[in-house]
C-alpha cells in the first residue's frame, strides 16, 4: 500500500462522527423542514446517488510504482448532468468529496443551471510530483473514472491543486478513449482547446459582484471599506483585486504559510507577482506578519474566507469582527459559527451563491463547446454578472420574505428546485 493510501485508511478509521457530509445534510434538513418536504422525497435528496473509489498505480520518474487513491462522487442529477471540480490534495477524504458534491447540487440550482452536483479528486500533493508524474497520475485517474464522466453525464472542472493544464490532460485522455475530440467533457481548459474566456477569474468576479451589491443593500458604503482575504490563491487573489478596483482597501491576505497586514492597504500587484514566482505571503516584506487565525479576527468591514472548509467554527466565531463574511471557499463557516455570526448581526454571503461564478462560467464553456461557437471575454463577464445579480436578488428577496439569513434563503430556493425536478421526473421504474 502506498503512503497516500495508508494515510487515507488511517484518517478514515479516526474520522470524527461530525463529518463534512453530516454538516451538509444538516443544512439540507433545515431547508427541507422549512419547505415541508415529505419524508420519501427527503430521503432521496439527502443521500448520494453514486460514488466511485479507485486505487491505481502510477510509474514515478525513478521507475518505481506508487498507488494513489481517487474519488468521483455524484450527488444528484435530476436537473441535468453532474458538475463539479477535481481536487488534488493530501488531506482529501471521501467524506469531503461527498459533502462537496452535495454543495454543487445546491449551487447549480440556486443560480439556475441545468446541472446536478458532483465532486472528485486524488489524495496527493501535486507540489511533490514532477510535471511528468502529475500528467501520468492525471491521465490514469481520468481513465479510472471515465466510466461515469463525459459531456452528457458528468463534467469535471478545476479545484484545489488542479488547473487548466490538468483539465487539458483530462480532456485529451477522454478524447483518446472516444477516438475524437470531446472538448465539452471538461471545463476550465486552456482557451486553445475550447476553454472559455473569463473562466480563470470567474469565481472571484462573481464573488466580488455579490459582495458589493450586498453591502449596498445593507447600507454599507463599499468605497474605502477594509477587506481581509484568507487564501490568496486563484479565488482570493482575483476577489481582492476586484474589490480593490471597486474602491475597497485590502489590508490583509494570507496563504498556508501565514498572512500579512498593512492598515493603509497592500500592494496586490506585488503580492500576485510573489505568488506567481513561487513565493509565500510570509516572504512579503512590506507589511506586518500575522497568522491565519489573527486574520480572521481583524476589525475589517469585509472578510473573505477563500481557503478551505471549516475555517470559522463555533470555537472562534465570537472573535470574528467583520461586518460582511463573503464565502469564497466551500463551507468555510460551520452551522454553529453561522448562528453566532447571525446573532451578532453580521452578513454572511453563503458559498452556494457567493462563489458560484466558477460553475456559471463553466456552464458557459460547456455550452460554447457543444455549439462550437465562442464568446468574447466581455460577453462572458456581462453574462456572468447578469446571472449573479439575478440570483442574488432572488435570494435576498426570499430572505426578506421568510425573515431568515441569506444562507437559509439560498438553500430553500435550491432544494425546492431540485425537489420539483425530482417530483416531475418521478422515481424510475
Amino acid at each position: 500500500m502506498s503512503d497516500d493510501a495508508d494515510s487515507y485508511s488511517r484518517r478514515m478509521a479516526l474520522a470524527p462522527a461530525r463529518t463534512a457530509l453530516s454538516i451538509a445534510q444538516r443544512q439540507f434538513d433545515a431547508a427541507a423542514d422549512a419547505l415541508g418536504l415529505e419524508d420519501s422525497l427527503r430521503s432521496v435528496l439527502r443521500e448520494l446517488k453514486r460514488e466511485l473509489v479507485v486505487h491505481f498505480p502510477v510509474e514515478m520518474d525513478d521507475g518505481s510504482f506508487r498507488v494513489f487513491t481517487g474519488f468521483r462522487v455524484q450527488h444528484n442529477i435530476a436537473r441535468g448532468p453532474a458538475k463539479g471540480g477535481l481536487r488534488f490534495h493530501p488531506a482529501l477524504t471521501l467524506d469531503d468529496v461527498r459533502a462537496l458534491a452535495m454543495y454543487m447540487t445546491w449551487k447549480s440550482a440556486v443560480v439556475e443551471l441545468p446541472f446536478g452536483g458532483a465532486k472528485g479528486g486524488v489524495i496527493c500533493d501535486p507540489k511533490q510530483l514532477s510535471l511528468t508524474e502529475l500528467e501520468r497520475m492525471t491521465r490514469r485517474f481520468t481513465t479510472e473514472i471515465s466510466l461515469i464522466v463525459g459531456p452528457d453525464r458528468d463534467i469535471p472542472a478545476p479545484d484545489l491543486g488542479t488547473g487548466p493544464q490538468v483539465m487539458a490532460w483530462i480532456m485529451d485522455t477522454l478524447s483518446m478513449h472516444a477516438g475524437y475530440s470531446v472538448p465539452a467533457a471538461v471545463t476550465g481548459k486552456p482557451t486553445a482547446i475550447g476553454g472559455s474566456e473569463g473562466r480563470s477569474g470567474a469565481t472571484g468576479r462573481g464573488l466580488s459582484t455579490v459582495t458589493v451589491q450586498a453591502m449596498r443593500d445593507r447600507g454599507l458604503d463599499p468605497s474605502d471599506a477594509t477587506v481581509a482575504v484568507q487564501g490568496f490563491g486563484k479565488v482570493g487573489c482575483v476577489t481582492a483585486e476586484l474589490l480593490a478596483a471597486s474602491g475597497m482597501r485590502v489590508v490583509a491576505v494570507s496563504d498556508t504559510s501565514g498572512g500579512c497586514y498593512r492598515g493603509d492597504g497592500l500592494d496586490l500587484v506585488a503580492l500576485r507577482t510573489l505568488k506567481e514566482e513561487g513565493g509565500h505571503i510570509e516572504d512579503y516584506g512590506a507589511a506586518d506578519r500575522i497568522s491565519n487565525d489573527e486574520l480572521l479576527r481583524l476589525d475589517v468591514d469585509v472578510l473573505v474566507p477563500a481557503a478551505v472548509e471549516g475555517q470559522i467554527t463555533g470555537a472562534n466565531a465570537a472573535g470574528v469582527r467583520a461586518h460582511v463574511i463573503a464565502e469564497g471557499a466551500n463551507a468555510p463557516v460551520d452551522p454553529e459559527a453561522d448562528a453566532i455570526l447571525n446573532d451578532r448581526g453580521a452578513l454572511v454571503l453563503p458559498d452556494i451563491l457567493a462563489n458560484a461564478g466558477g460553475v456559471v462560467v463553466s456552464y458557459f464553456e460547456w455550452v460554447q463547446d457543444l455549439q462550437a461557437y465562442f464568446w468574447a471575454a466581455g460577453e462572458v463577464n456581462a453574462r456572468l454578472k447578469e446571472v449573479m445579480m439575478r440570483s442574488y436578488h432572488q435570494v435576498h428577496a426570499r430572505a426578506e420574505q421568510d425573515a431568515v439569513p441569506l444562507r437559509d434563503a439560498a438553500y430553500r430556493i435550491a432544494v425546492q428546485k431540485v425537489a420539483e425536478a425530482t417530483e416531475v421526473r418521478g422515481i424510475y421504474p
